[in-house]
């Protein structure tokens, strides 16, 4: 009998699975999860961005997967390179809190709210659906994800468990 196994994506990490195995990633502050997936293919992508955008970057050797920008359009060309099909791609995201407050309103410190954006920005850029989304908010999550089924479990210290 095989088991599923679950695979952990770290923070500025992307990786793929496919049914049965579940991905999942935790320490989602003022990071988006994001999670592309194919029912009917049973694969699903999950990425753990950062940043919003890559120009943020200083040095010419980006980590792709850290930025909204280049994180979506990669994990996008992976799953189809693993035999996903476009037509058939969904996102769920969660994530993006406003961890900490500030006085300011100055939009460099908004940088939960900033990741939202910039993920929603790409997958509508590149035709994917949003189907569902938990973000926002002052806690941490924990998300995995079930190729299988589709569901998103969001795992909050305050809310508790919760699927979309």
């Amino acid at each position: 009998m095989y088991s599923a196994q679950v695979v952990k994506v770290g923070i500025a990490e992307l990786d793929i699975v496919k049914v049965p195995n579940l991905i999942r990633t935790s320490g989602l502050g003022s990071c988006v999860g994001a999670v592309i997936y194919d029912l009917q293919n049973g694969l699903a992508g999950l990425v753990h961005v950062m940043l919003p955008d890559s120009t943020l970057a200083k040095t010419g050797m980006i980590n792709e997967a850290k930025y909204a920008d280049t994180a979506i359009v990669v994990l996008i060309e992976q799953l189809l390179k693993k035999g996903a099909q476009r037509r058939h791609l969904k996102a769920k995201i969660a994530g993006g809190a406003q961890m900490f407050q500030f006085a300011s309103s100055n939009d460099l410190m908004r940088i939960g709210p900033r990741n939202v954006e910039a993920v929603k920005h790409e997958l509508k850029k590149n035709g994917i659906p949003l189907i569902a989304e938990d973000v926002g908010g002052n806690n941490g999550r924990t998300i995995e994800f079930n190729p299988e089924t589709g569901v998103l479990q969001i795992r909050t210290v305050n809310r508790g468990i919760m699927e979309l």
